[in-house]
């Protein structure tokens, strides 16, 4: 039986980025990522810790929590959830009034 090679991870590059970027180009990802995905977001922004899991309750996704820190930059994980609701594009912090 061949080896089953698992997917690259998705990848959201958040370094030097403020949350505000980070948000918007991390919803940009997740909605073109299937449901149960999960998602890797590198970040260097000292508020990530509290704005990622934060975004996630807003929406639905779920944070996976801290996966690796170092001097450098912070790794989190946050699993795509089918039916999350979805923010405007141009503010994360507010959902889509078509979102519900």
């Amino acid at each position: 039986m061949p080896e089953v090679i698992p997917d690259p991870p998705v990848v959201v590059d958040g370094i030097g980025m403020l949350c505000v970027r980070l948000l918007i180009k991390l919803r940009g990802v997740v909605a073109e990522t299937e449901p149960g995905t999960v998602v890797q977001v590198l970040t260097t922004d000292p508020a990530a810790p509290i704005d990622l899991p934060s975004w996630c309750h807003l929406t639905g996704h779920e944070y996976l929590g801290l996966v690796e820190e170092n001097s450098e930059r912070a790794v989190h994980a946050v699993r795509v959830v089918a039916g999350a609701r979805r923010t405007r594009p141009d503010r994360p912090w507010h959902l889509d009034r078509d979102s519900g």
